[in-house]
């Protein structure tokens, strides 16, 4: 279907919502790299359509928009690795590296050896209320903006934030510049390790083994330790640390490129259904249908599950360097979605528990994102809004 097309479909679908359902149907069968780049013509119009319309005071500001000095003429542009030249990859993998170089600046967590171990111990700690929460989308939100912060402000980084286009190559990942293993990807597959395959969804999926599993073979990374984890890896035969799960674990990054994941999850008909589909009329709606239903695979597990090693274990996939592209696509898709739903854009469904359990309360736009010692508590209200300013200012492109 010619992106034109799509296009037109999309912002029918935007503008009279579930009515548009045929629309959507017809959408489905495209392909999804071009539905995603409608979806995102979209959004970057009713931006700029917003914004002219507040500047000529014909129109209240949104929910969703510039704010706080940041508009679109100032904002970072976040944009896909493949799209970056050479030169712009190198710079961002030499300031990932810089990191393992800089010191650990969490004394509470003696089993970081160094900066990028850091972000690893923060995101395992609080692995049990930052997924299946309220939080969730917010929280990694802010992390991958430290994270970007840090690559700029302390290892040189010119650019910014690139994320992993999932709907291209999804058919062979060994192809995607990504994973392609050369000194501009994040590193290629693992060496083959024989395995059963991943369980994945609660034990109610059984995913493959690919050609790989054991110490990433070739890229930018190869020579690089990874200190703590693995303490819940879906990739069958690599075993968790059972005596403590913070302990100091030296060992290389373990990666399984599988397409089982991939294939079946990054389609048209799932990325439509999250954006102007059913799954997109409300946060919570969007939410769950994102991180999928307990036992399903949606987009952000088969991203995680795609890598798999160390890539697949949710308290720790941090190890990864391809993780803050993956969530970076994560919050791309959710830019998008806020755009296209302004009266949703703001809010958070929820409790501050892993789906609820054990019981707790709501969470709210008030509660505190806690990065321990990666950077300054702030309240999800202050980082709804990817143009407000306070302190984000980015768009993607």
């Amino acid at each position: 279907m010619r992106l034109s097309f799509v296009h037109t479909l999309l912002f029918g679908a935007a503008v009279n919502g579930v009515a548009a359902a045929p629309q959507f149907a017809d959408m489905a069968g495209s392909e999804p790299d071009a539905v995603l780049a409608a979806l995102q013509k979209q959004a970057e119009d009713m931006l700029k359509a917003q914004e002219e319309a507040e500047s000529q005071g014909v129109a209240e500001r949104s929910l969703f928009g510039s704010s706080n000095g940041c508009h679109l003429g100032n904002a970072a542009i976040r944009r896909d690795w493949d799209h970056l030249s050479k030169p712009e990859r190198k710079d961002y993998i030499r300031a990932v590296r810089c990191l393992w170089e800089l010191p650990s600046v969490d004394p509470a967590f003696s089993a970081a050896q160094n900066h990028f171990d850091d972000y690893v111990a923060v995101h395992m700690n609080q692995t049990n209320t930052i997924h299946g929460t309220a939080n969730f989308l917010t929280w990694h939100r802010y992390l991958i903006w430290l994270w970007e912060q840090k690559l700029r402000n302390q290892c040189g980084y010119q650019g910014h934030l690139p994320y992993w286009n999932w709907f291209k190559y999804q058919n062979d990942l060994n192809k995607s510049p990504v994973f392609d293993g050369s000194d501009t990807s994040l590193g290629g597959d693992g060496h083959f390790f024989a395995h059963n395959g991943s369980v994945v969804g609660a034990g109610r999926i059984w995913l493959p083994s690919g050609a790989g599993g054991g110490c990433v073979k070739s890229g930018p990374f190869v020579d690089k330790i990874i200190n703590i984890g693995p303490v819940a890896p879906a990739m069958q035969g690599y075993l968790p640390v059972f005596t403590d799960v913070k302990s100091y674990n030296p060992r290389c990054q373990r990666r399984d490129l599988t397409m089982a994941a991939t294939t079946s999850t990054f389609t048209a008909a799932n990325l439509l259904n999250v954006t102007i589909g059913p799954a997109s009329q409300t946060v919570g709606h969007f939410q769950d249908e994102l991180q999928g239903p307990f036992g399903t695979l949606r987009l952000h597990g088969a991203g995680h599950y795609a890598m798999g090693g160390d890539g697949s274990d949710v308290f720790t996939s941090l190890n990864d360097p391809a993780f803050y592209l993956h969530h970076a696509m994560i919050d791309r898709v959710y830019w998008i979605w806020q755009v296209l739903h302004p009266n949703e854009a703001n809010k958070v469904n929820g409790t501050i528990t892993f789906r609820n359990n054990p019981p707790s309360r709501n969470g709210t736009v008030n509660d505190w994102l806690d990065m321990g010692a990666l950077g300054p508590q702030v309240q999800i209200k202050s980082v709804l809004n990817t143009l407000g300013g306070s302190p984000l200012c980015y768009i993607y492109l």
